[in-house]
This record gives C-alpha cells, structure tokens and sequence, in this order.
C-alpha cells in the first residue's frame, strides 16, 4: 500500500501546475473529500421547503421584484434557519436594494452556520470579498477571496490574481511586449 503524504515541496509544484496565474508564492489550498469533510445536506422536508422558497425568490428577483424576492428569502430562512444558502440568498437582494449591512449581516450568519466550509461558505466569502472590494476595503477582500478560492472558487481565485499587484504590473508589461510584438517593434 502507498501512502497518499504529498511533501511540501511536491505539493507546492502541483500548486504551480494547477494555478499557473498565481505569483510564486501564493498559495490555493484546494479542499477534497479526502482532506475535508464533505458537507452533503439531508434533504428533509423543511429543506425541501426552503429550497423551494429560494427558488421562488430567485424568480421574483431577476423579474426585478426585490420586495417580494427578499419576502421568499426570509420565508426560506424562518422555514429552516440553519441553512447558510437562504442567507446568501436574501443578502444578494439586501444588495441590491442598497442594504449593505444587512447583506454583511446574512452573509456573516451564511459563513457561521456553514463554519466556513462547502458551497454557502464559498459564496458567502465571494460575495462579501465583493462588497468589500466595492466599499474601497481592499485587504479584506482579498482575504474573503482567498478564502473563497481556497474553498473552490473559480472567480475568487481570478480576483486573487488581479488584486495581487505584482501580477498586475506583469500583466501590463506583457501586454505591452504582446502589443509591439504585433506593432512589429520587436
């Protein structure tokens, strides 16, 4: 039998391999099964609920009804409250309504009720990095993407890379070369 020990460096070379936008020393700590615990919800009948509020609340929001959105969204929340997804729910229309401490609120009781793993988490950490990057509090954001990314997600990991300056000055100066190199400058 063979062990599954991955060394520092091995994994550090892998972390290269499947992060390759990341400057040399940031680090993407992917979560697995194997590492974590897989957080698989039970369907009981108040989640079955839930999830159907959220659904209703989805709709009533992109058909630009916020009220009425936010109104399934707490239904969601009251029906089965240790849900985090509910909460991530309501604060993206709390955002959209201007409500930015309430939507911090929601997505501080997402990242608690989740313990900061899985899909809620995920997003809750997403969407506050993007609050936070909109309100001009850029080390937080980067945290809360950090996070996000090392949860799984894609655009957070994006947005590690694009705050991270030393990749933004590489960037530019790429694109600079790439553009007398088609100029024919070089």
């Amino acid at each position: 039998m063979t062990s599954k020990t991955v060394s520092t460096h091995d994994d550090a070379v892998l972390n290269r391999i499947f992060n390759p936008n990341l400057p040399y020393g940031d680090v993407v700590n992917e979560t697995d099964e194997e590492h974590a615990p897989y957080l698989e919800e039970i369907e009981t009948d108040d989640v079955k609920e839930a999830k159907l509020y959220e659904a209703e609340g989805v709709d009533a929001a992109e058909a630009g009804d916020l009220e009425l959105s936010l109104n399934k969204f707490t239904l969601a929340i009251q029906v089965c409250p240790t849900r985090g997804s509910g909460y991530n729910n309501r604060a993206q229309a709390l955002r959209l309504k201007g409500d930015i401490q309430g939507a911090l609120q929601d997505l501080n009781k997402a990242i608690e009720l989740s313990e900061g793993q899985g899909s809620a988490a995920c997003q809750a950490y997403t969407q506050r990095g993007l609050i936070f990057k909109l309100e001009g509090e850029d080390e937080k954001a980067l945290e809360d993407f950090k996070r996000a990314a090392a949860l799984g997600g894609q655009f957070a990991k994006q947005q590690v890379v694009a705050m991270n300056p030393y990749a933004a000055l590489c960037n530019q100066m790429l694109s600079e070369v790439m553009r007398k190199v088609k100029g024919g400058e070089m």
